[in-house]
């Protein structure tokens, strides 16, 4: 029986890309999304991977949201926190709203979805939970405290909870993506990413999200059972660490 794969954030953008992966892989993958009903179809129309509808950063939410995810495919056993909201703002100009959105979300909603599936993971004796953080939560990044706070903390936690993991069998990294090849992206001025941009990156181009997606599937697999803890930097020598 295939192992399940829940990915959040998982019909656009990177979680698109790893939700295709761990379903090539032999996955049986359900994605979340938050808002947009019409992409979250069309991903489902294109790939067959089942979305489902809430808030990471709402906790009831993920508990009952999971609770149907097992209903349907049976127990997760690979977790992949991928949501991420970004709210950019100088520090002066950064409101508290701004603050909570992106803490509830990029990092709280990280809690919120490990949480309710933590105890049938260690009753299994099995688990995967990857988190998707950033080049930014590594170095900073200015205008995005509350981004560059949230994912650093995404960092922590999964160094923290991999020690309670191992012994029980769960395995828990991070992986930490520089610029990325998205929709996002594309809204940048060429001459900024020609001129600023792609002059800091070593490899002297943007990453793809299916290789992010290949990490993340390599990280799920009984291959890596031993490596637990880890920061995977993906992000073509930009920042070494």
């Amino acid at each position: 029986m295939a192992r399940v794969a829940l990915v959040t954030g998982g019909s656009r953008g990177i979680g698109a890309a790893i939700s295709k992966a761990l379903k090539a892989a032999g996955y049986s993958v359900a994605a979340t999304y938050a808002g947009n009903d019409e992409k979250a179809a069309a991903f489902t129309d294109e790939t067959g991977i089942k979305t489902y509808k809430w808030d990471v950063a709402d906790y009831d939410a993920c508990a009952s949201g999971i609770a149907q995810v097992e209903s349907d495919l049976g127990p997760v056993e690979v977790l992949v926190n991928n949501a991420g909201i970004t709210r950019d703002a100088p520090f002066h100009k950064m409101t508290p709203q701004q603050w909570s959105e992106v803490m509830n979300t990029n990092l709280s909603g990280v809690f919120n979805m490990t949480h309710p599936l933590w105890p049938g993971m260690r009753e299994r004796k099995f688990g995967r939970v990857i988190t998707i953080s950033s080049i930014n939560g590594q170095k900073g990044q200015f205008a995005q405290a509350n981004y560059a706070a949230a994912k650093a903390g995404d960092i922590g936690f999964t160094k923290a909870l991999a020690q309670e993991g191992a012994r029980a069998g769960i395995t828990v990294n991070v992986i930490c993506p520089g610029y990325i090849n998205t929709e996002m992206m594309s809204t940048i001025p060429e001459k900024v990413m020609n001129e600023v941009i792609l002059p800091q990156i070593p490899v002297g181009r943007l990453g793809e999200p299916e290789e992010i997606a290949r990490t993340v599937v390599f990280l799920a697999s009984d291959d890596a059972g031993f490596i637990t803890g880890s920061t995977v930097s993906a992000n073509g020598g930009q920042y070494m660490v």
